[in-house]
């Protein structure tokens, strides 16, 4: 099993406010299979987006980022390989989901305001400092707790019930979502 990395360094996809998660996995993806699914990401917001994401992005939204039910949207953003999520806000369930899924998620306030899609920006989720590393802006937020640091650090709530074994490690490697490489074909995270 392979842990999160707690700070992230990527290029940046800038959406607003108020995107539930019917925008990030439509009801029609839901018949389809995770690889499937991943590709209907934001088509109704941002069409073709998905063609244009790579391995090691960062997706950052304004307020009320993942308003709606409790699709497990992680899964999708983990296939597509985005390397974190930061918004302004995050509903509640939505943040939790991804944590739990081993995607790391950020609050900064007015993060919209301070990228625009292509800056590239680095996270530090132990220190909370972020940075548009083409800009030059920085800051820091609050950090997360210890245990959701670790949860994310183990890469998900899984694989930290299997390092801490209530889980057999094996059950915890088949219930993750394979990932993305770069080139676009699917293998196990």
């Amino acid at each position: 099993m392979s842990g999160v990395e707690l700070t992230v360094t990527g290029r940046v996809w800038v959406f607003g406010d108020n995107l539930n998660t019917d925008a990030m996995y439509p009801p029609d993806a839901m018949k389809l299979d995770i690889p499937a699914a991943a590709t209907m990401v934001f088509h109704e917001v941002r069409p073709g987006w998905t063609s244009q994401v790579a391995k090691g992005d960062i997706v950052i939204a304004g307020t009320n980022f993942g308003v709606g039910s409790s699709r497990p949207v992680a899964a999708l953003f983990n296939q597509l390989g985005i390397a974190a999520l930061v918004a302004e806000e995050f509903n509640s369930l939505f943040f939790r989901n991804a944590i739990n899924a081993g995607l790391p998620a950020m609050t900064v306030p007015g993060v919209t305001g301070t990228f625009a899609d292509g800056d590239l920006g680095t996270f530090d989720l132990v220190t909370g400092t972020w940075r548009n590393d083409t800009h030059g802006t920085s800051g820091q937020v609050p950090v997360l707790p210890p245990l959701l640091l670790e949860i994310l650090a183990s890469g998900g709530v899984l694989p930290r019930l299997a390092e801490q074994g209530y889980l057999p490690p094996e059950l915890a490697d088949a219930l993750r979502a394979p990932s993305v490489t770069a080139a676009g074909q699917g293998s196990e995270a």
